[in-house]
């Protein structure tokens, strides 16, 4: 948006008079999402010649014609007409942007040695100004993370994938957290727990409450070693 200049059509009148045309338009201008960046602009036309308008960065109407000076004074005058704008001006506090909540998915991939990649893949959210985190024991994990930039999707959402490298050991809790504008709190979109069930075997517990269990031999790319 900030490289784009964006009109919106606020009200149109038209009228036909004996083949002239006469026509009122209110429109917001802006560039950036940032509210205070709004020009608010309300103009009179009479046969394609402007006649007045209103500008929010000048504060009052303004006459271009001999016509248009009197009808602005008339209107800067007018407690009505000076409602109606301050009306229509004020839709500029609604929000220039609607957050899209986002929603994650966690796999693993094989590295080099012994070495495991967990990736986090959260897809679906708008803006694309995301945070994604990763979390071992509740202790953020700085080194060997990587995330991908944001990428648009075809519905003007993005997408953005983290990948962690990692060498897995007994009793490492690892959480993939996102947080976005349109969630009310961070998310905690999964949670993995590596631990030993017995000699020569590992295990894997997924889910945030601990509730299903798979063992390596159904979960053979994620191992625990001793």
């Amino acid at each position: 948006l900030s490289s784009l200049l964006l009109s919106l059509s606020l009200m149109l009148l038209l009228n036909y008079c004996q083949g002239f045309r006469n026509y009122a338009a209110g429109r917001c201008e802006f560039n950036s999402t940032d509210p205070s960046d709004i020009q608010y602009i309300f103009a009179s036309v009479y046969n394609k010649l402007e006649l007045y308008r209103f500008d929010s960065k000048v504060g009052k109407f303004v006459g271009y014609t001999e016509y248009g000076v009197k009808a602005a004074e008339h209107l800067n005058n007018n407690t009505a007409w000076a409602d109606m704008v301050l009306l229509q001006q004020s839709g500029k506090s609604l929000p220039l942007v609607v957050p899209v909540e986002p929603y994650a998915m966690m796999h693993t991939t094989s590295s080099s040695g012994s070495e495991r990649v967990l990736v986090c893949s959260v897809y679906g959210f708008y803006p694309k100004d995301i945070t994604v985190t990763w979390i071992n024991n509740h202790q953020q994990i700085t080194t060997g993370v990587i995330n991908t930039e944001p990428t648009a999707d075809r519905d003007w959402t993005f997408q953005l994938h983290s990948h962690l490298e990692y060498s897995p050991r007994s009793g490492d809790q690892i959480s993939c957290v996102v947080e976005h504008i349109s969630l009310k709190e961070p998310m905690v979109c999964w949670t993995i727990l590596l631990y030993k069930t017995s000699p020569g075997q590992s295990g894997l517990m997924v889910s945030e409450h601990e509730q299903l269990y798979i063992t390596s031999q159904m979960f053979n790319n994620l191992q625990v070693w001793d």
